[in-house]
């Protein structure tokens, strides 16, 4: 898998609201998310979807949003606190070789990993931590861009995510990507 970490300032594109038209954020969301959950966004990008996870969730909710660089969780702030969504998110910075979850355990009924796994260095750990902190029954959207990752690839994350009890419930249409939803039987 590839292992380029998007450039900071692509995130100001990815994050643009003419990004709507083909990634709707509360379309894609709202199958998995309700008012209270606890939702763990890796790779945030500038809160492109992390806001509206934060909508979702409501008052009650929490979203934790986690990137390797901090100019991106710097744009999720701004732009969590533009929309006075701030004390829903918490942005938190990785550092080392993961993600810096493990206070989760257990806690975390939705994972939005959207254009992510492909960059990351290792698809075994990132798995093996998300699979640690969802509760039994729990989802992770799984979304690759189809561009970067061919299908085989994308058969292969996958089977790495099912060595940590992440079971494809099914796959999803979503523009440009390769999606699935996983769910955690164990």
């Amino acid at each position: 898998m590839s292992r380029t970490v998007c450039p900071w300032w692509l995130g100001y594109f990815l994050a643009h609201p003419l990004r709507r038209r083909i990634h709707d954020p509360v379309g894609i969301l709202r199958p998995f998310v309700s008012e209270g959950m606890t939702v763990l966004e890796p790779g945030p990008g500038m809160g492109f979807f992390t806001v509206e996870l934060a909508r979702l969730v409501g008052p009650s909710g929490r979203v934790v949003a986690v990137d390797v660089q901090p100019r991106m969780l710097e744009g999720v702030r701004r732009h969590s606190g533009k929309e006075g969504l701030s004390d829903r998110i918490e942005a938190r910075l990785a550092r080392g070789d993961g993600m810096g979850v493990d206070d989760l355990a257990g806690k975390v009924d939705f994972v939005l990993a959207f254009a992510v796994v492909h960059e990351m260095p290792d698809a075994e750990r990132f798995f093996a931590e998300a699979g640690a902190v969802m509760k039994q029954g729990s989802r992770l959207l799984l979304a690759e861009p189809r561009f970067e990752v061919p299908e085989q690839k994308f058969a292969d994350t996958l089977r790495v995510a099912g060595r940590y009890g992440l079971r494809m419930e099914h796959r999803l249409s979503i523009r440009w990507t390769r999606a699935a939803v996983l769910v955690k039987d164990q």
